[in-house]
């Protein structure tokens, strides 16, 4: 048997194989809410092997939204999402969910108020500028990511993620890209590190030694004046001494290069299709593609600088980025990463873990067209191609 179906014991776990799935923007929390079809689609990852499915993007409180169909942490929805960890685990799998705050790219529409930031940054994608945040305001969200991590064991995950990577709050303190502080959270990457990893150290101090929280970072931003691979390891290293149970190097910046982490397609149209405001309409038209820059796929595209970072620390590298295969799956583990993170494959097919413990298929279909992620954006998110019959 392969390895990929060997059990791996994380924190006070023990996964029944390798593969975790992504956090993957689901687009199916209206109104900030848990839904039936955000239950039946992590039902169904469970169902088709996956040995813990993540509930992507839950932001810690109000504030942190960029869209109105974004989860935010409080007691009125706890009832709601009990429903879907019970679901996933009467399926066979564990529950985890991402924890985060969106920053200088959060929505003034969806909150209400101006954005917060490390510095104030001027977002083109929310046509807004943020402040940048106090003291005060940086005590008031750790506490944040404390007490959601805390109602999100409550209501019965099994591990959390916080996500410290890809131009959210967090991962904009550490960027130089977005931090220009002079206080004692900007400067050099010892005082930027100082928020997330007070955020991680508290969350421990309260989850007790063996609840698993997994840290998802960058390995690089994606721009010159941002983080590195060099930069990275340091990150490591602070969030494994602040108590993270594991890191999920990933890469890219959302307001900047959204697409350095996922790599293939661009899909345009679908974006431009999915907008409501007429100004952002035309300049995705006709900048989109200079707004967004392109990059090309290619397997396991993340995987020499995560060895790095493996290398630099003790506890676990969950792998994450460009596995379409049982190849690319045994080669991941091959290399001393004991988990993987699955995004597309497992979008396109919910199956894909069981159908490759079975033979049926030893490699997705999936051809990176990434119109799975502007359908995030217009109702949910969906293999676009499996709808439309490109895919059998």
């Amino acid at each position: 048997m392969s390895t990929i179906f060997s059990p791996f014991e994380l924190g006070n776990l023990t996964l029944k194989n390798r593969a975790i799935r992504a956090g993957c923007f689901e687009g199916m929390c209206q109104n900030g809410k848990v839904t039936e079809a955000l239950i039946e689609h992590h039902e169904n990852l469970a169902k088709g092997g996956i040995a813990m499915t993540t509930v992507a993007y839950c932001s810690v409180n109000f504030e942190g939204r960029a869209f109105d169909h974004e989860l935010w942490m409080r007691e009125e929805i706890l009832s709601d999402l009990k429903q879907l960890t019970e679901a996933v685990h009467k399926a066979g799998g564990y529950a985890s969910i991402q924890l985060g705050h969106c920053g200088f790219f959060t929505n003034k529409n969806v909150i209400q108020q101006q954005p917060l930031g490390a510095s104030p940054k001027w977002c083109m994608f929310m046509l807004s500028k943020c402040r940048s945040m106090t003291e005060e305001d940086i005590e008031a969200t750790t506490e944040d990511f404390v007490r959601a991590s805390v109602q999100a064991r409550d209501a019965g995950f099994d591990a959390i993620e916080i996500h410290a990577g890809h131009g959210y709050l967090l991962s904009q303190f550490l960027s130089p890209w977005t931090n220009k502080r002079k206080d004692r959270f900007g400067g050099p990457l010892s005082n930027r590190l100082n928020f997330p990893v007070e955020v991680i150290r508290r969350i421990r101090e309260k989850l007790g030694p063996d609840f698993p929280i997994l840290v998802k970072m960058n390995q690089e931003d994606g721009m010159p004046e941002g983080i590195q691979l060099d930069d990275a390891i340091q990150i490591a290293q602070a969030f494994e001494q602040a108590g993270a149970s594991a890191i999920i190097p990933s890469s890219g910046f959302t307001s900047k290069v959204p697409f350095l982490m996922l790599r293939g397609n661009l899909p345009v149209k679908e974006m431009v299709a999915n907008q409501n405001s007429l100004v952002k309409k035309i300049g995705l038209k006709l900048f989109g593609h200079f707004m967004v820059p392109k990059h090309k796929y290619q397997a396991l595209f993340q995987l020499d600088g995560a060895k790095q970072i493996q290398d630099a620390i003790k506890i676990p590298v969950i792998y994450i980025g460009g596995i379409e295969s049982k190849k690319d799956m045994e080669t991941t583990l091959k290399n001393g990463f004991p988990l993987f993170q699955l995004g597309r494959v497992t979008i396109q097919n919910p199956n894909f873990i069981n159908e490759v413990y079975n033979g049926e298929l030893s490699e997705s279909p999936c051809d990176h067209c990434n119109r799975c992620v502007a359908a995030m954006d217009a109702g949910g998110v969906y293999c676009v191609s499996n709808i439309k019959g490109f895919i059998n």
